[in-house]
């Protein structure tokens, strides 16, 4: 499993000119699923998402995370984090998991990271969507279960 983390201070998705989720101080993710993630995968990111410390305490030090400021999350599901541009122009598809198998373990995170106590929001699964957001710092990190 793969999440784009991005420090915010707003973000909003929308499918079809309707916002289906937003948030204002906290984190963005984009999450992607491929073929060999299970549930282990699934906790080991929600836990590493919930307790990242890349907030800013009074000494200007990221040593707070998003439970600790009391933000919020807004989760979209993104299987491009496995495009394979290493061959050819276009991306290749193939270690994104099937929308089946993706959902599910979507579904599992963002339950895992709001058994953590926070807000989730989230994009529709499978939809074109719009997302926007400020990257506030701009602070983003890749996390990757897979090592």
């Amino acid at each position: 499993m793969r999440v784009i983390v991005q420090r915010c201070k707003r973000a909003q998705v929308t499918v079809n000119e309707e916002t289906v989720g937003q948030i204002e101080k906290g984190l963005m993710l984009l999450v992607g699923v491929t073929h060999e993630d299970t549930e282990r995968d699934v906790t080991w990111l929600a836990d590493k998402v919930a307790g990242l410390r890349i907030f800013e305490d009074e000494s200007e030090k990221m040593n707070l995370s998003v439970q600790d400021i009391g933000g919020h999350i807004l989760s979209v599901s993104q299987f491009t984090l496995y495009g394979d541009c290493r061959k050819g122009k276009r991306p290749n598809f193939m270690a994104a998991a099937r929308p089946e198998q993706a959902e599910k373990l979507y579904e599992q995170f963002n339950d895992k990271l709001r058994a953590h106590g926070l807000h989730v929001e989230t994009g529709r699964f499978g939809a074109m969507m719009d997302v926007s957001l400020t990257n506030w710092g701009p602070v983003t990190i890749t996390l990757d279960s897979q090592g």
